[in-house]
């Protein structure tokens, strides 16, 4: 079987299970954001006294860090109130940074499992080989008060990487390469696997950006398979047994794709769409208002060690604005004591708290009709960070970085 039907054969009690085929499945763990907020409110309006078991739940606080309204306030107010009445001793305070980089870092995610959030790049768990994604408020409704989900058996694709990337190329080219390629329905309802050389070279960081964005594919779950990387980054994150899962070849897949990535340029998306994907190349010049480095998907500490080797020495562009958001309160500290947040602050950074920031679209850092930024978040559909008139590129942090110093769009290779 490929990973998604061994775990959901696991987790459903059966021998085996077969790419469309509805099973129900006992689930792991589960996260809730703020989203829990209203989650708390469906519960209450039921009558359920009681969920399904709070030691698996997980609750962060991520998306509005610190409160900037009223309304904001009065969700972490309710998601309080939540957590305290159904016994969750699980939360995560606002300090902590974005749900899915803690719950990898506190080893709250394990190869093998099946976990749930309401948030959907909660595939990102998919580079410790769990089976995870996002669900809606009725859904996760359902799931603390039972703890069960049925599931629709996906098919698997497999992306086989092959070749070197040359610096400073990094994941995010990569998996913006692989939007561009083959669109954002290429794996629609469907599990990926990344597997070949290239993918086994990956580190943890390059692999949680490439599990995380696989949403943007249109993917149901994503993985690697376990390994040596993988056991050493839950080294001192957790006391439990891991499963060495690997991607069976043998596994039926649906469609195999072979990617070499010898000679990739480095990769933007344009807006307002993931897979709307050009050479950087064809954007060289493009003025920028705001460069941002961050998220999920880009704020960990190897972004922005990579940000600040390139940037030492240099400033940012008088009309553009850096904002660096790390991932998680470990991030931050981390780069707070070698120096790197230093750097940038220099450079003329504007350091923020950890948490998803201007990402989203409602939380500070937004943009002005008419402004463009280049991002190294997940998504820049129209209205998606501020202004409905403005305009959000995607981009690697080597980009991000050389188009902060430039003024305009600009191919880190020539720093």
């Amino acid at each position: 079987m490929t990973l998604a039907e061994r775990i959901l054969a696991r987790a459903s009690g059966r021998k085996k299970v077969s790419p469309g085929e509805y099973v129900t499945a006992e689930i792991d763990k589960v996260m809730a954001h703020e989203a829990f907020a209203a989650v708390y409110m469906n519960l209450a309006a039921a009558g359920i006294r009681k969920i399904w078991d709070p030691d698996r739940v997980f609750v962060i606080l991520d998306h509005y860090i610190p409160a900037s309204t009223p309304r904001a306030a009065s969700i972490h107010q309710l998601v309080r109130a939540g957590a305290k009445q159904y016994g969750i001793m699980n939360i995560y305070r606002e300090n902590e940074g974005i749900a899915h980089q803690v719950m990898m870092e506190k080893g709250n995610v394990l190869p093998g499992e099946l976990v749930l959030g309401t948030d959907s790049h909660t595939c990102t768990y998919g580079a410790l080989a769990a089976a995870s994604c996002g669900i809606g408020i009725s859904e996760m409704t359902y799931v603390f008060a039972t703890g069960r989900l049925w599931f629709q058996v996906p098919e698997t694709i497999r992306f086989i990487l092959t070749g070197e990337l040359a610096f400073p190329l990094t994941s995010k080219d990569v998996i913006l390469k692989l939007a561009g390629e083959y669109s954002a329905e290429v794996a629609q309802y469907k599990s990926i696997e990344f597997s070949g050389p290239a993918a086994e070279k990956m580190d943890m960081s390059s692999r949680m950006t490439m599990t995380n964005m696989s949403v943007e594919l249109g993917a149901k779950f994503s993985f690697f398979s376990v390994d040596e990387k993988t056991v050493d980054y839950l080294k001192g994150r957790t006391d439990s047994r891991i499963s060495l899962l690997e991607s069976d070849d043998k596994g039926s897949a649906c469609q195999t794709y072979e990617v070499c990535l010898d000679d990739l340029e480095p990769q933007v998306a344009k807006p307002h769409s993931v897979d709307n994907v050009v050479p950087v190349s064809e954007l060289k010049g493009t003025v920028i208002h705001q460069a941002l480095l961050g998220s999920c998907t880009n704020g960990r500490l190897d972004d922005l060690h990579l940000a600040a080797e390139l940037i030492k020495g240099k400033t940012v562009h008088p009309d553009v604005r850096l904002l660096v958001i790390p991932a998680s309160k470990e991030v931050y500290r981390s780069a707070l004591e070698d120096g790197t947040l230093a750097v940038l602050l220099d450079a003329g950074g504007l350091i923020l708290n950890p948490g998803c920031g201007p990402c989203f679209g409602a939380h500070m850092g937004l943009l002005a009709p008419g402004e463009k930024c280049i991002s190294s978040t997940n998504r820049n559909f129209k209205g998606r960070m501020g202004s409905d008139q403005a305009e959000v590129f995607l981009a690697s942090p080597a980009t991000v970085i050389a188009s902060a110093i430039q003024g305009c769009i600009a191919d880190p290779r020539d720093m």
